[in-house]
């Protein structure tokens, strides 16, 4: 090799390939270029080689959460702009703080596929430069600050080199002890997952990984890969999944999910309610429905697969969880509940 080549990583290989335009839809997944061309002009796609040989049918779950479709023009009264708020709870640009131990630092606004669900798809894929310095200024500024959550867009979509300084910025600051990074890579990208890249990440432990895993059919055997490589460099994963109309909002998928991520050693976290966002209503579930799904997972699987159910509030409240009503009756002497079989327990307060 010729001093100073470098050779292109396979995962900047395949990005450079990527789907990212109603012409590039048109003849990779024969859809009709001018049926899509007002969603591609509001809200950016890009379906990396990997992601595509994923997608199998109209009815594809994959399809469904990558491929732009005409729905995503309904406004059906949704939100516009930022229902959660983030922009007020921005002090400077890239900081989210909005509970007083951890602010959320978006340090990129790429991702390796643009999923149509995406709660920040205003954002997402556009020229918007991310202020590091100023972020690393307020985070050590502000003395309370023990968490920080890398976010974006994605992080893991920058360089080695670039997401190491970060760290390496984060880190410096004496009060933070605990660093969170949210990607959704190893299940769209897992390639981007290298030796090189996890032994830099286990540099900074202690240091949290959250992946977004959404359907079965995202833990290939290349993510499942993705996912050990990083449990082996000692980091803890968790995994964010998204509750989508028409992905997985039924109870036996939900439970093949939770079941597949916990062989692949991701602790399934946090199942998200999807939130009220401009572009998103085809996407919604009723509440009801996440409650139905979550009591019946209950007993069925491990406790250790069942994750929290969680609303994010619009105006900027936080998120809240939420469980199903399994208490019955409260004299003050006895509680009534049912468990998982629906049978009836008195239990002694």
């Amino acid at each position: 090799m010729a001093a100073g080549y470098e050779k292109t990583p396979e995962w900047k290989k395949l990005l450079a390939n990527s789907l990212t335009s109603p012409s590039d839809l048109a003849a990779g997944l024969g859809i009709s270029e001018n049926k899509i061309r007002d969603v591609v002009s509001l809200y950016p796609v890009r379906i990396n080689p990997y992601t595509l040989d994923l997608i199998q049918t109209a009815g594809d779950p994959l399809r469904r959460q990558l491929v732009p479709d005409t729905a995503e023009l309904d406004e059906s009264g949704l939100s516009e702009g930022d229902p959660l708020c983030e922009q007020d709870q921005e002090p400077v640009g890239g900081i989210v703080h909005r509970y007083p131990d951890r602010v959320l630092f978006l340090v990129s606004d790429k991702c390796a596929a643009y999923c149509r669900h995406c709660m920040r798809k205003r954002k997402v894929g556009g020229k918007r430069r991310t202020r590091i310095a100023a972020g690393l200024d307020y985070i050590a500024a502000d003395t309370g600050i023990n968490e920080v959550i890398l976010s974006g867009g994605d992080p893991l979509l920058l360089d080695d080199k670039r997401l190491f300084e970060i760290l390496s910025g984060v880190r410096s600051i004496e009060h933070v002890k605990l660093v969170r990074i949210h990607t959704r890579t190893p299940a769209m990208l897992p390639q981007r997952i290298t030796r090189e890249l996890v032994r830099g990440l286990a540099r900074f432990h202690p240091v949290y990984v959250n992946i977004q895993f959404n359907h079965p059919a995202e833990l290939t055997r290349q993510a499942v890969s993705a996912c050990c490589m990083l449990a082996d460099a000692g980091i803890p994963l968790g995994s964010q999944t998204v509750l989508l109309a028409g992905v997985n909002d039924d109870a036996e998928t939900m439970s093949t999910l939770m079941r597949r991520l916990l062989f692949a050693r991701v602790r399934p976290y946090y199942l998200h309610h999807p939130d009220p966002v401009k572009g998103t209503a085809h996407f919604r579930v009723p509440l009801e429905k996440g409650l139905e799904i979550l009591e019946s997972m209950r007993g069925r699987i491990s406790g250790t697969g069942m994750p929290h159910y969680m609303i994010d509030l619009p105006g900027g409240g936080g998120k809240v969880p939420l469980l199903p009503g399994y208490e019955v009756d409260n004299t003050g002497r006895r509680l009534v509940v049912y468990n998982f079989e629906k049978k009836r327990y008195t239990y002694p307060l």
